[in-house]
């Protein structure tokens, strides 16, 4: 059964692993190592899966996320290149997507619950937002993974569609395969496991779904090391 967490047993948790996620790159130094250096860009599902990621790869890479939620693919287009920094990276493991797909006031831009109400950004948007980004990347000289986006169950808030997850993705998957980008399913993996892993009417997930999507992750990292 999935497990029904309050909104303030999800901060307490979140909370708890702060240190290990916000703990600056530059602070880390490479010690004279060869260790690489991976660097995860995502919103707030990648802010939970990243301190787990980074005790499974602790004496493999040296692994980074920027110290905010990169939100949507507006927000990364304009703060892409201060998130890749100076930093000589040899994997990027990105994601967008959940941000794009909420629905906001089109005024203020604040999260809506409102189906009449914008979404961030529409599938033409988000997908030239993309493509955007991807030129970035792909400049680092990097090795690119793309992640998808992890479903949305019924009645979450601000209001995200569940179908719409399913029409990002594919508008994402399309970019990726023409720029030969690895894809992570991150979507079809957690797909049968949310009554297990996924918050009850939340689009976060427990502390052993953010376990177990670190593992996931650390897979395609570490083949691509």
């Amino acid at each position: 059964m999935k497990k029904k967490v309050s909104r303030r047993e999800f901060l307490k948790t979140t909370a708890s692993y702060g240190a290990l996620l916000f703990f600056p790159f530059d602070a880390l130094g490479t010690g004279g190592t060869a260790l690489p250096n991976v660097l995860i860009i995502g919103d707030s599902i990648s802010m939970g899966y990243t301190p787990f990621l980074k005790e499974i790869l602790k004496d493999k890479a040296y692994v980074w996320h920027p110290d905010e939620n990169c939100e949507g693919t507006t927000k990364g287009v304009l703060k892409m290149d201060e998130w890749i920094g100076t930093t000589k990276w040899d994997v990027i493991h990105f994601n967008f997507g959940l941000h794009d797909l909420k629905h906001v006031n089109a005024e203020t831009g604040a999260a809506s619950t409102k189906p009449e109400d914008p979404r961030q950004a529409d599938l033409r948007q988000y997908s030239k937002n993309l493509s955007i980004i991807v030129d970035k990347l792909k400049k680092t000289g990097a090795r690119l993974i793309f992640a998808t986006t992890t479903p949305v169950p019924e009645r979450s808030s601000p209001l995200r569609e569940p179908e719409e997850v399913l029409k990002y993705n594919k508008a994402a998957l399309k970019i990726m395969k023409k720029e030969k980008i690895e894809i992570n399913d991150l979507f079809a993996f957690a797909l049968p496991l949310v009554a297990e892993i996924q918050i009850l009417y939340n689009v976060h997930f427990t502390p052993e779904g953010y376990k177990a999507l670190a593992e996931k992750v650390s897979e395609y990292i570490l083949k691509s090391l």
